[in-house]
């Protein structure tokens, strides 16, 4: 047996002494990677809540997903907001209260609009803000006489104004119980300045592709992390920002609920702001359908989370749910049970409160209102004479309810007005980065708290001690220059990878991961180790290379992708499809680092390197940037890619926010000050990285060469970290 044959045969009978192998049959299928089945869809799948057993382990856990939220809705680090300063105009006058219209600057161009109604009574008041989410009219609703009769003969509604306005209802029987509401348009609904079609209803048309392309939905805004989910969160939170600085109003008693996509809102809100004390979103919390619109969802927002452990970042604070006869209606037994044993942690099991009217579909109707003002009545401590009771009032018409006139005229609007505001939010969010560039230690040290854990979140690839891996022998009756190819599986994520290691015929001096962008066969094509992989051999390393995710030939015989997987659901938008599945990049970046464990389980106590052929570079330095001291050194040709140079989010390299985090530069400063070849950047390209590697002191750990092929610089550099 050749020494090279002896290595792997000894690696692998160690292995199954340690029991981290079990032996396979000739006969033996393949195991199933089963993320090649179908993928995470919003409408079939489950997400349920499985609670923590401490209040400690929920509440690191917590941070987290506060941390998932911020970073989807492209607001990690914290985006600076303006002074509050609302225009409010338009005075109505009703019986015990009145109602105003108002906008306010969020962004430059940008305005929050909506109405705010005002209670007759003297002192600060409670103050509830209410979105409304997606139902027809919005802020101007109106569903006519049949609508309400048809609500009232099924007991949905008890009046007919209230009926045909229930979104002023709520808001004007809040106001007749003592609080002070903001009713804030959902944006492309009311006066908002964006069209409810390329906000609500992405298609092909709507869906901008290309470099220079900018709107919700195009490739641009999507590795900026900038969607409508991030605008509606940040008008509100600049919305509650004014609302808490009336004169009228009681900081310590704000107040949110909303319905359906307004509860989506309300609990995004709730996760995001602290000031919150009651909450009460209806017709959304639920394990089923998370959402059905595109402004309910981001890239990265629900992976491996939902929207019960979602609300549950509310507690311990008082928080009423409304359930209907929708994706809602299973709450009682899923769900709600799972928020009230959080709760119990805290000793607050009345917290939480569940009104499931199943009798109803989809809504926000007289019972469920009635319920939550009974919630609101007692959490926000009003008078105990309040009157609870929801009865008829004279609505306002649209041109009372309407923002812009004469003296107020509607500022910039429609496709412009989206292209100004995704780059005015690229600006904010560009000088509240001044740090991913390090140049100090002290900068260094903040690039990192920044940009490690938004990659975390994009990849869904966590901190803290790695998955497990298991190494299986492939049953094959082949005997060739590879040895006998074996699987890495990881159990928790359901990869199932077909790696090859070679050994050298020398002590070794270290494993090389190799990554080609043809996965094995970039290392052993048609049976013959090719010439670069044999340099390392020789060089005294062994090599482990595998099939990547959708790498190499699949069980069908179909070759690797080329463009995305038809299982994977999209609907125009990225969010749709990456807010429950990882990407690409980040898939096989996750299969690497199990291959750094792999090696590291096959080679106890020796180095393990890496080296990334061009083509590799989005997922090779997402890997490098999260191995920590899993890896000792890494080469990477990186061929010049840029994430920005991307013209569709259905690019297979697509990462959501990549550019918005410095890029790959940014990336490979991460690994500093583990050392580092990178070959392939072009004059000047590479100085955010020799930035970064000087500041952590290591700047003889940076290679950058230009004029010396990839696999020479590589095996040189190599050979000098012996």
């Amino acid at each position: 047996m050749t020494n090279r044959l002896r290595f792997i045969v000894c690696a692998l009978a160690a292995m199954l002494i340690g029991g981290g192998y079990a032996p396979a049959q000739k006969s033996e299928k393949p195991p199933v990677d089963t993320r090649l089945r179908e993928r995470v869809n919003l409408r079939t799948s489950y997400f349920p809540f499985d609670p923590p057993e401490s209040l400690d382990e929920w509440e690191r856990r917590a941070k987290d997903v506060r941390r998932q939220i911020a970073v989807a809705a492209g607001q990690w680090p914290e985006l600076p907001r303006p002074t509050p300063n609302a225009t409010v105009h338009g005075l109505v006058d009703r019986d015990s209260y009145s109602v105003a219209r108002v906008y306010l600057e969020t962004i430059p161009g940008h305005y929050a609009t909506g109405s705010l109604f005002r209670p007759k009574v003297k002192g600060r008041r409670p103050a509830v803000i209410s979105p409304y989410g997606h139902w027809p009219g919005g802020r101007f609703q109106d569903i006519g006489e049949e609508g309400v009769a048809r609500q009232i003969a099924e007991g949905a509604e008890r009046y007919e104004v209230g009926g045909r306005h229930a979104i002023q209802a709520r808001a004007v029987q809040l106001a007749r119980m003592g609080c002070v509401v903001f009713l804030i348009d959902c944006i492309g609904y009311g006066d908002s300045q964006l069209s409810e079609e390329s906000v609500h209803r992405p298609t092909d048309e709507t869906v901008i592709s290309g470099l220079d392309a900018w709107g919700f939905y195009s490739v641009q805004a999507e590795l900026r992390l900038q969607n409508p989910l991030g605008v509606q969160l940040y008008d509100a939170r600049c919305a509650l920002d004014w609302l808490a600085t009336l004169p009228c109003v009681d900081p310590d008693r704000l107040a949110v609920t909303g319905a359906s996509g307004g509860a989506t809102q309300t609990m995004m809100l709730c996760a995001t702001d602290d000031r919150l004390k009651v909450s009460f979103p209806a017709a959304m919390v639920s394990t089923a359908m998370q959402g059905g619109c595109p402004c309910e969802n981001a890239c990265c927002l629900r992976l491996g989370t939902g929207n019960v452990e979602i609300a549950a970042l509310f507690a311990p604070k008082p928080m009423g749910i409304g359930a209907a006869n929708d994706w809602t209606r299973e709450m009682p037994t899923k769900g709600f049970p799972e928020l009230q044993e959080l709760y119990g942690l805290y000793g607050k099991r009345d917290h939480v409160g569940l009104t499931s009217l199943n009798q109803f579909g989809h809504n926000y109707n007289y019972p469920t209102r009635a319920a939550m003002y009974v919630w609101m009545k007692e959490w926000l401590d009003l008078d105990d004479g309040v009157d609870v009771v929801e009865r008829d009032f004279l609505p306002l018409s649209r041109e009372e309810l309407t923002v812009w006139d004469g003296t107020h005229p509607k500022p910039g609007s429609g496709r412009d007005h989206e292209t100004e505001l995704l780059q005015e939010w690229t600006r904010l969010s560009e000088s509240n980065l001044p740090a991913i560039t390090p140049g100090d230690p002290a900068t260094l040290k903040t690039f990192r708290g920044i940009v490690e854990p938004a990659l975390r979140v994009m990849t869904a690839i966590p901190t803290g001690a790695p998955e497990s891996v298991q190494l299986r022998p492939r049953a094959t009756d082949q005997q060739d220059a590879s040895g006998r190819p074996f699987y890495v599986q990881v159990p928790g994520s359901g990869a199932s990878l077909t790696a090859t290691m070679l050994s050298p015929a020398s002590d070794s001096q270290g494993v090389v991961v190799y990554v080609s962008p043809a996965g094995r066969a970039g290392v052993v094509g048609d049976g013959d180790i090719r010439p670069s992989v044999q340099r390392i051999l020789n060089d005294g390393f062994a090599v482990l290379a595998a099939d990547l995710l959708e790498q190499g030939t699949r069980g069908d015989g179909s070759l690797p992708l080329t463009e995305l997987p038809s299982n994977v659901p999209d609907r125009d938008a990225a969010g749709l499809t990456y807010g429950y599945n990882r990407t690409l990049v980040a898939e096989r970046a996750a299969d690497l680092l199990a291959l750094i464990d792999a090696a590291g389980e096959l080679a106890p106590g020796q180095r393990v390197l890496l080296l990334a052929e061009e083509g590799t570079a989005p997922y090779a330095a997402t890997a490098v940037a999260l191995a920590g001291d899993r890896l000792n050194a890494a080469a990477i040709d990186t061929g010049g890619f840029r994430f920005a140079e991307l013209a569709d989010w259905r690019d297979l390299d697509f990462l959501p926010g990549a550019v918005k985090y410095g890029d790959l530069p940014s990336f490979l400063s991460l690994g500093a000050p583990r050392p580092l070849l990178v070959v392939g950047e072009g004059r000047g390209k590479s100085a955010p990285i020799s930035s970064a590697y000087a500041a952590a002191g290591a700047a003889e750990s940076l290679s950058i060469v230009e004029d010396v092929p990839f696999h020479a610089a590589a095996a040189q550099f190599f050979k000098n970290l012996q």
